[in-house]
């Protein structure tokens, strides 16, 4: 009879990317986070934060995510979207550290929005977004090719949404597109439609084809056969010559995790459990979602909605949890019955990433004189970049 000798287990590349200290190689971007953090269950964590933003001081500013955790939003010093925070990130020029407790995309576009003496600081570099992974510079460089070679590059106009990164924001930059937001998409549409005088403009929408679509469709009066999606991962996007002709609005093949998941059974099953109640969905949700939903807008939107209702309404919402469940505690007293639109409850997984540990130990390291995971944008990703951005803020 054998005696098993002891295993030399060692990580695995899977379980060192889930703790954020290695980098996924199939990814842009690196997740390496180097440094010990201190243990979640460790009751002094509260006041060890506060204790790193007092020493700060006026160093530090601390940007927070309406999707982040409760743990973390109690340290932010202002609160809102992801366009919102960078910009009150250069609002403050004075603050050499900005920790963003958001995602990764969003850091880069305070990065390319601030000043050069301002260094930016994601707590956990493995804080990314599934919907601006599904477009890569190289995947998105193929696709100008085959709209090249079907003879619809010059009159087509790329948009992307904010939800993107840095690379795809530079090409849209260079390629005489904007950036928009859930809540400016349409003027975004619009603004390209007319550009260069060409009437049968075409908009190439990055990365989330829902909101695309929803935009086009539900508040420009277009119809679904205006309309193809191009997949990265099909020869030619899955499209012909003529289908990519024929289109009016070329919708990449990306969406959110989160808010992907909800489906028209999930309308169907709330007014069913909830008589009288009101839906109210963010527009990167699903095409037949948005169509069945009584209201539809961005983060902001649905948070000024539900500001305004009044006393004793019902109401269901279509976006992540943890903003879902602060609106629901906020508005309690006021009688308010605020629950989540899908019986499965769902976090962003990845904005959770940025937990009280990670801020924790980012902040500590920033008192201690070490600057830890700094996100830096290439200075010509971020010109084009910039250029994008500021066509949004000139929108009409």
């Amino acid at each position: 009879m054998t005696t098993a000798q002891p295993l030399d287990v060692q990580p695995t590349p899977l379980a060192l990317l889930l703790l954020g200290r290695e980098a996924d190689p199939r990814s842009e971007r690196g997740v390496e986070c180097p440094g010990d953090l201190p243990a979640p269950s460790d009751p002094d964590l509260v006041e060890r934060a506060r204790a790193a933003k007092a020493k700060l001081g006026d160093k530090v500013f601390v940007l927070g995510h309406h999707y982040q955790r409760d743990e973390v939003i109690q340290f932010a010093d202002v609160t809102g979207d992801s366009f919102k925070l960078a910009r009150d990130a250069a609002a403050r020029p004075d603050a050499e550290y900005i920790v963003f407790c958001g995602v990764h995309f969003m850091a880069e576009s305070a990065d390319i929005l601030t000043g050069d003496a301002q260094q930016v600081i994601l707590p956990d570099l493995a804080a990314g977004c599934s919907m601006a992974d599904m477009a890569t510079a190289e995947q998105v460089a193929e696709c100008w090719d085959v709209l090249t070679e079907a003879g619809v590059a010059e009159v087509t106009v790329p948009v992307s949404y904010m939800n993107s990164s840095a690379d795809i924001k530079a090409f849209t930059g260079k390629h005489g597109g904007t950036i928009c937001t859930s809540s400016n998409a349409e003027r975004a549409l619009k603004w390209a439609f007319e550009q260069g005088g060409h009437r049968q403009n075409k908009v190439l929408f990055l990365p989330d084809q829902h909101l695309g679509r929803n935009t086009a469709v539900r508040d420009m009066g277009m119809s679904l056969d205006d309309c193809v999606v191009y997949n990265p991962h099909k020869p030619n996007g899955g499209l012909t010559a003529e289908e990519l002709r024929g289109a009016k609005m070329i919708l990449w093949r990306g969406h959110c995790s989160v808010h992907g998941r909800f489906s028209l059974d999930s309308v169907n099953d709330v007014r069913e459990r909830i008589p009288g109640v009101n839906v109210l969905v963010h527009p990167e949700c699903r095409h037949e979602v948005v169509a069945a939903a009584d209201y539809v807008g961005s983060t902001e939107y649905i948070i000024k909605t539900l500001e305004a209702a009044p006393a004793g309404s019902k109401w269901a919402i279509g976006t992540e949890l943890n903003l879902v469940r602060r609106l629901a505690n906020r508005f309690a007293d006021q009688g308010k019955e605020i629950v989540f639109l899908d019986k499965t409850v769902c976090f962003c997984s990845t904005m959770n990433r940025i937990d009280l540990p990670h801020l924790v130990w980012a902040l500590e390291s920033l008192a201690d004189g070490k600057v830890v995971n700094r996100i830096e944008v290439d200075p010509e990703v971020a010109s084009f970049s910039k250029l994008a951005l500021e066509r949004m803020l000139a929108l009409p």
